[in-house]
């Protein structure tokens, strides 16, 4: 009985800091707090109906992330991204995730695993249309959740993510500021039809340009705007 009680708590615990994390990084990759957005651990903890410890073991896995720096006696703050930030998060992102394209190339996925990256490319198109650029971000974010399920590599997909979430909330802070996405979506269909035919190489190349092309235009809003840091 002692032993169950223990391991409950334990549970609990767990599921706590599960909570604040999930919490805590959601509002950070939606820009719901800005970069340089201060927040004391305190009110975070009363935010979020649950005690300060688990909050701060979910603040210590989000600072081992780069996604906030500790602040003694003042919480955490949200860590902003500079030009030079972000040309090294694309070099690594597009490294990794060509790879992903190129094992799920390699993997010969039948026609129903290719459905969802169809649909999201779809939704990208009509989200344009639309003039709905959030949905748009939306639909992009699951076709490239999607492409590295397809890889079968479960370590490459979980370290492509935590790239991936931090260059989602750069393209999220600047998405006004550029122009319409209108190369993903054939950038998206020329990957998939690369994928469906088995090609590798002509994957990995493929998904290598189109992340390549979305690294320059992020840098040259850096650039243009003269921003330091987002």
């Amino acid at each position: 009985m002692v032993k169950r009680k223990a391991a409950r708590r334990a549970g609990d615990g767990g599921s706590r800091v599960a909570l604040a994390y999930r919490e805590i990084r959601a509002r950070i990759l939606d820009n719901v707090w800005p970069p340089g957005h201060q927040v004391l651990e305190a009110a975070l903890a009363a935010a979020l109906g649950i005690s300060r410890t688990p909050v701060r073991t979910a603040l210590i896995r989000l600072h081992d992330e780069g996604l906030v720096e500790l602040v003694p006696r003042h919480g955490m703050r949200v860590l902003p991204l500079s030009a030079q930030d972000m040309r090294e998060l694309y070099e690594v992102l597009t490294a990794l995730e060509s790879t992903a394209a190129e094992l799920a190339a390699r993997r010969r996925p039948a026609a129903a695993e290719l459905r969802p990256l169809e649909r999201a490319t779809r939704d990208m198109a009509r989200a344009l249309d639309a003039d709905d650029l959030a949905v748009w971000a939306a639909a992009d974010a699951r076709f490239h959740r999607h492409l590295l399920e397809l890889s079968g590599n479960a370590l490459l997909a979980q370290a492509v993510l935590r790239y991936a979430d931090r260059v989602h909330r750069a393209r999220l802070f600047t998405l006004r500021l550029r122009p319409r996405p209108l190369a993903s979506t054939r950038e998206h269909q020329a990957l998939v039809e690369r994928i469906r035919a088995g090609d590798a190489a002509g994957a990995h190349a493929a998904n290598r340009a189109h992340r390549e092309r979305a690294s320059r235009e992020l840098v040259e809003i850096f650039e243009r705007f003269q921003l330091h840091q987002i």
